[in-house]
């Protein structure tokens, strides 16, 4: 199957675009797009891929599920459009980033600045019908998603993976603790954020270990 993706993550999910899970996934997202308003649009689906290609990946951060309301979405976890009001856990992620680093919260709430330096913002599930969190769980992005998190642990070195709350935990479990470093802690929504996101110092802590490791640091 021939899937529009960015080459590098092309090449090194090939295995997964031929196997039967991925044929169902695609007539399912294909007809959803068709019925419903389903979000991100078509176009941006595998935005976090293309905009941070496998080899240039150097920190990952898994989210969820897609924004659910109009004009929200644009295919990289936690991030919305420019000219978009900042979603409460975004609002967290700023905060704990100025605490952390002293940098000022920008007026932005789009990502694409991250991900351009190397942070892959994975959502588990790539897609949403419009105003129904959950509504494209369990029909194969999950499966999909994870095959991309192997590829990275299993072919590369000193990753740092950002995992927030239970689900991301539970999703990057398997990740070699040795090879890479994992920061876990409670998820930035305003429901946990109090229970050890704030406070758990991941931006520097990623930072620190990037360096150690001879890449260049990511500017939060």
């Amino acid at each position: 199957m021939d899937v529009k993706i960015e080459e590098s993550w092309k090449k090194q999910l090939a295995p997964e675009f031929e196997k039967p899970y991925f044929k169902q996934l695609t007539d399912f997202v294909r007809e959803e797009y068709r019925k419903h308003r389903i979000y991100p649009p078509g176009s941006l689906i595998f935005n976090a891929f293309n905009l941070c290609p496998f080899d240039s990946t150097k920190v990952i951060i898994i989210g969820q599920d897609p924004y659910h309301g109009p004009g929200q979405a644009h295919g990289l976890c936690f991030s919305v459009n420019d000219n978009v009001p900042l979603p409460p856990s975004l609002v967290n992620i700023f905060k704990e980033i100025h605490d952390d680093l002293g940098k000022p919260v920008p007026a932005t709430g789009n990502l694409t600045r991250w991900a351009a330096q190397g942070v892959l913002l994975l959502n588990a599930t790539l897609t949403v019908r419009e105003h129904q969190a959950g509504s494209h769980q369990r029909h194969g992005w999950e499966e999909f998603t994870d095959a991309a998190i192997r590829c990275l642990a299993q072919e590369k070195e000193h990753l740092v993976f950002l995992l927030w709350g239970a689900y991301a935990q539970k999703k990057g479990a398997f990740i070699d603790r040795n090879k890479h470093l994992v920061l876990t802690s409670a998820h930035p929504s305003p429901l946990s954020a109090h229970n050890g996101f704030f406070g758990n110092k991941h931006f520097s802590q990623a930072n620190h270990y990037l360096i150690a490791h001879h890449q260049s640091p990511i500017d939060w």
